[in-house]
């Protein structure tokens, strides 16, 4: 943690400067990204401000520079011609002033040799000195061990609320178990306990006569509220410690968040009653509710501030009813002020609410050696108002702690800053001293001829004016430079920008702005022009195949257009017949513009709707559409230059009239008499695309059962009238020859007449 001037807040150690690769362990708190080229945008006048502005940033110190390209990054300065030898970068550095080493004792020696709390070191080293620069961390490896058998104080602060009836029986036979425990840690351990509950006041507690006797429901015998009790003063009697809490009994409240933040803010302020001594402190908080902090207490018409001061009488806290719960700052400041580290054992719904890990008696004991073993949680105490920033990773058996400084105190004045284990009172002290003026900085001469009459200091290769006078040499006056004679030599054709707002007017002279990409610049009596705001292609300035020039492209051979993007050569063009587009088109920066509006693609020698297509393309789109076909067998490696697209049916084919494309519509024939129907045609996109109805279209096959039937029917119909036509023959038959007998008949009846006349 962090604590920062007068603010009187912590913060966690570490923050926007915790960058270094050492971080991997414990990742910084959030990731700073600063917004351009820090050097430039400083816009520094003389070296100690260029300086100031980063680590990465350097100053040229080289006669023929000009104040606005001198300071930059490193890298920048030498790309451009700098010499190494003129470049201005100093660095920071350390040194160990107090260097005592860590108590080392082993079992056997602690028991024979007893050491005062005072005379044991259990950090190292002890007081150093760090030379800062702006920008540049300096690092250095914290020893912590702590001493074999260090004295040990625990206050056990426990919820008396009835949702804690279960918790309390499990705590009852806790001073044992922990004086157990913590004798395998230390010889010398003593144990607390306190309770809380709750405000007395509505409507934390229902305050009826009957409820604050017995705040409990049915039969539950519960004692009366109240806010906070030291039940038992540090001591190393674990038997007593049982007892004393064998007679606590559960209290109760209305709402569901308690009131443990005034039991805690007592707990760290009243040292004397709860017994702390300068040795290594703990409290254990347990509760399975939320808190209450500072503003709740208007609920309660409670509107004074929490004092943080002791307000213990015969061990109960008396201004639970006057003052408001502490705030989280503020309650993490007492907690520091007083070396106390604080163990949260609360219910896993509440985890996330004290972001701590064990949430039962069960895991306090190894959460307790673990904590001297594993990690320490440092504290830096800071009585400045520089801005720094302090960094802590977490090595196998040390510490680095990384201090970086944001800015250089008034006058370049020495600071302090402590760190120290949070709840130890041993402390590293580290004296910084700040760099805020360059090597060169000595070398300066005071009111130099070189400065336009002794207007200036000259120093570090540039002029640093006096008061009131501006420009490279100190040459003009600030009130000149303002004047409107002096910026109209500035202005482009009379215009109202002033270096068309890519510089500054320095003495009726423009000098341009510098870029944060060093490759970019300004340019021009104006600064009119540049180079990096000219016509770009595939996010490409001038395409790539140019350089920008006054915000216009000049192109490499072979392109041209306004980015650059218009290629010269025709071999992209060229159709398999080796004719430039097929004899049908255009070349136009290296693509092919087809003249004759039947031909697509990219050498106009696609036609879709010439004839023959359907024909060509019949087996492709016969095997890959229903796999059947003289192609099946090698459709996926002689099919595969279209895209295919089923339809349902006819209707779904794309219609000439609809496309903004040719569109050609084929019936073909497979060797099963079935038709299939399709599309094809070349898009805008210049890709093939079939659609083909996924039905084939097949001649349905003769019904047997009706041409049978109707065979049968003929036959039998054709006999009927054979029969029907035998019949009226033999009929008109029989009736002619009965009329010739009956003619005969007569004949021979006439005959006998006549003779029979002839004899008479």
């Amino acid at each position: 943690m962090f604590k920062h001037g007068g603010l009187n807040r912590l913060l966690t150690l570490q923050g926007p400067c915790c960058t270094s690769a050492l971080s991997d362990s414990v990742p910084p708190l959030f990731v700073f990204h600063p917004e351009g080229n820090e050097c430039i945008n400083a816009n520094a006048k003389y070296c100690g401000e260029c300086i100031q502005a980063g680590a990465k940033c350097g100053w040229c110190t080289d006669p023929g520079e000009t104040v606005s390209t001198r300071c930059d990054e490193l890298q920048s300065l030498q790309k451009r011609g700098c010499a190494d030898a003129m470049i201005e970068n100093p660095r920071g550095g350390q040194r160990i002033l107090k260097n005592k080493m860590v108590t080392n004792r082993s079992k056997g020696e602690e028991r024979r040799e007893k050491l005062r709390p005072e005379d044991i070191t259990q950090i190292q080293p002890q007081k150093l000195s760090l030379t800062l620069r702006s920008g540049e961390p300096q690092s250095f490896d914290l020893k912590f061990k702590r001493a074999e058998d260090y004295p040990i104080d625990l206050y056990y602060l426990m919820d008396l609320s009835y949702s804690m009836k279960d918790d309390l029986e499990n705590v009852k036979n806790l001073g044992t178990s922990l004086m157990l425990e913590m004798s395998k840690i230390t010889s010398d351990f003593r144990i607390g306990f306190g309770s809380f509950v709750e405000k007395t006041v509505m409507p934390y507690i229902s305050t009826t006569p009957a409820k604050l006797l017995n705040p409990c429901t049915g039969d539950q015998n519960c004692t009366s509220p109240f806010s906070y009790k030291n039940v038992l003063k540090l001591t190393n009697d674990g038997q007593k410690f049982n007892t004393l809490v064998g007679q606590q009994h559960i209290s109760g409240n209305l709402d569901s968040p308690e009131g443990g933040f005034d039991a805690i803010m007592q707990v760290a302020v009243c040292g004397e009653q709860i017994g702390w001594r300068n040795v290594t402190r703990l409290l254990v908080f347990s509760t399975d509710a939320g808190f209450h902090f500072a503003g709740d207490g208007k609920l309660g018409g409670i509107v004074l501030p929490n004092d943080g001061k002791c307000h213990l009488e015969n061990n109960v806290y008396t201004m639970s009813h006057y003052y408001d719960y502490p705030s989280i700052a503020h309650l993490v400041q007492k907690l520091s002020d007083n070396n106390i580290q604080t163990i949260f054992a609360v219910t896993e719904e509440f985890q996330p609410v004290y972001k701590v890990s064990p949430h039962s008696a069960a895991f306090l004991f190894l959460f307790i050696c673990s904590l001297f073993y594993s990690f320490v949680y440092m504290l830096a105490s800071v009585h400045t108002s520089l801005s720094l920033c302090v960094c802590v990773w977490k090595k196998p058996s040390t510490l680095t702690i990384s201090v970086t400084a944001k800015g250089c105190p008034k006058q370049g004045k020495s600071e302090t800053i402590k760190i120290k284990p949070l709840g130890f009172t041993e402390e590293v002290e580290i004296t910084l001293h700040f760099i805020c003026e360059c090597e060169c900085h000595k070398d300066g001469v005071k009111n130099s001829n070189l400065c336009h009459f002794g207007n200036g200091t000259y120093e570090c290769g540039a002029c640093k004016c006096n008061e009131g006078r501006v420009g490279r040499q100190c040459e003009c006056s600030s009130n000149e430079v303002a004047t409107e004679d002096m910026d109209r030599t500035c202005r482009k054709d009379n215009g109202t920008d002033i270096c068309s707002n890519n510089g500054d007017c320095v003495c009726g002279t423009c000098e341009c702005k510098k870029r944060d990409n060093p490759e970019e610049r300004y340019s021009g009596q104006y600064c009119e022009c540049d180079n990096f705001n000219c016509d770009r292609s595939g996010n490409k300035l001038c395409g790539g195949h140019g350089r920008c020039e006054c915000r216009v492209c000049i192109c490499d051979p072979m392109w041209t257009g306004s980015a650059c993007d218009c290629s010269l050569d025709t071999s992209t063009c060229l159709a398999s017949n080796k004719q430039i587009c097929n004899g049908r088109g255009k070349c136009e920066c290296g693509t092919c513009k087809c003249t004759d509006a039947k031909f697509q693609g990219p050498t106009c020698e696609t036609c879709p709707t010439c004839p023959g297509v359907c024909a060509e393309h019949k087996e492709c789109v016969q095997c890959r559409a229903f796999g059947t076909g003289e192609k099946k067998d090698v459709c996926e490696q002689k099919c595969n230059d279209f895209k295919l697209i089923k339809v349902k049916d006819r209707d779904k084919l794309p219609q000439p009239n609809d496309a903004s494309y040719p569109v050609m519509h084929c019936k073909e024939r497979d060797a099963n008499d079935c038709w299939f129907y399709y599309t094809y045609a070349v898009n805008n996109n210049t890709e093939t695309e079939v659609h083909v109805v996924d039905t084939l279209d097949c001649p349905a096959g003769p019904d047997i059962i009706p041409i049978v039937a109707g065979v049968v029917a003929g036959i039998v119909l054709i006999g009927l009238a054979l029969l029907l036509i035998w019949k009226l023959l033999m009929i008109i038959h029989d009736r002619r020859e009965f009329a010739k007998f009956e003619k005969e008949k007569m004949n021979a009846k006439w005959d006998t007449v006549s003779v029979w006349s002839s004899k008479k």
